[in-house]
């Protein structure tokens, strides 16, 4: 009866142990299994080059063609005011009138001083015929006859110096009607009805918007870089050979027409180290005005660049990073400078990565330095 009840027992212990020595290889099993599974597929990219646009925008001040100030040319008091601010006037067009009565009577003074010379003239003129005659009688010396006619020389000049006093009169006069120069758009007024102005006074400006001139300021660098990626063998071809540039305006719409570099400034300013553009732009609607602002865009084409995708780099305590894939498939984080594309999808990488680097272009979040991954390509 004893050896019965040991047999069981040693038929129990190697039962449990075979149980047992089950279970620790199928738990062997998957724990390799489970390391298995933690190498994660991920989307790859082989870096090549390609050529990609930039777009830049500088800040931008609007002036009209002809921002013309408008001051009187003489003293007098405002008598009326033709215009109003912000209308549109044309080339000639009445915008002032001035009430200064002294220019009238210099008139009337230079009118009334040519009669009294134009009948001394006729005087000195009758005397010479009077003598002439005489003279071929013999009965008077000639001496008398260029007595004569020398008065009468200074007769017509002074009759020539009346006539000069009037037109400067009438011209003075007529400065008391201040009309605009050109077709443009009228600025604020000032001044009101019976205030008395001269000279030094601007009673309003006329812009001429037709066309406008947008100025703006690239630095040192921007310069350089502007004239180097531009063809052209002197500054004045290369301006000529530009890009047309774009206006963005104060609302971020883009301005309709396209503009063109003039001018480029021959002196770097020392206080802000820049030099100054000047574009041109048509303004056939009148939507630009003089005095707004706005930015420039200008696009430059950059040959033989790498470009990646914005959502293949993250950004980490101000600095861009991506993953690259090493040979033996862990990842490894490196630093790039990036400049964005135009359309917010991409990044023109400027240093960091290198032709025919591999970088995981998706589920970035995932990763972390030293991750193995099964590149998919």
């Amino acid at each position: 009866m004893k050896l019965r009840k040991t047999s069981i027992i040693a038929l129990l212990i190697t039962t449990i142990t075979s149980t047992f020595c089950i279970s620790c290889k199928d738990d062997n099993k998957s724990g390799t299994a489970g390391k298995a599974d933690q190498v994660s597929p991920y989307p790859v990219k082989a870096i090549s080059t390609q050529t990609a646009v930039l777009e830049t925008d500088y800040p931008a001040t609007i002036k009209g063609e002809e921002d013309i100030e408008i001051r009187p040319m003489v003293e007098g008091f405002i008598k009326t005011i033709n215009v109003d601010e912000g209308s549109s006037v044309r080339k000639g067009q009445v915008l002032f009138t001035l009430d200064a009565p002294q220019y009238k009577q210099s008139v009337l003074n230079a009118e009334a001083a040519i009669k009294t010379a134009t009948a001394e003239v006729n005087n000195a003129q009758m005397d010479v015929n009077k003598i002439t005659p005489l003279i071929e009688k013999g009965i008077v010396s000639k001496y008398q006859l260029e007595a004569a006619q020398y008065a009468l020389q200074a007769k017509k000049a002074a009759l020539n110096q009346a006539q000069t006093a009037l037109s400067i009169a009438l011209t003075n006069s007529s400065y008391t009607t201040i009309t605009s120069p050109v077709n443009g758009i009228v600025g604020s007024i000032p001044y009101r009805l019976g205030s008395l102005v001269s000279s030094n006074t601007v009673l309003t400006t006329v812009a001429n918007t037709a066309n406008v001139y947008v100025y703006f300021s690239l630095n040192e660098k921007q310069l350089l870089n502007f004239l180097k990626d531009t063809p052209g063998a002197t500054q004045a071809e290369k301006i000529k050979r530009s890009e047309p540039v774009r206006l963005i305006l104060s609302d971020g719409s883009e301005y309709a027409e396209k503009g063109r570099i003039e001018t480029i400034n021959g002196i770097i300013n020392t206080g802000t180290g820049a030099a100054n553009f000047r574009a041109s732009f048509v303004n056939p609607q009148g939507i630009l005005r003089s005095g707004s602002t706005g930015s420039i865009r200008i696009s430059t084409t950059i040959k033989n660049t790498i470009v990646i995708p914005q959502k293949a780099t993250f950004e980490l305590q101000g600095q861009t990073f991506a993953f690259v894939v090493q040979k033996d498939n862990k990842v490894k984080q490196v630093t790039l400078k990036v400049t964005p594309t135009p359309d917010g999808q991409s990044f023109v990488v400027n240093s960091g990565l290198n032709v025919n680097d591999k970088i995981v272009i998706d589920g970035i979040q995932n990763l972390k330095e030293g991750t193995e991954i099964k590149p998919q390509l």
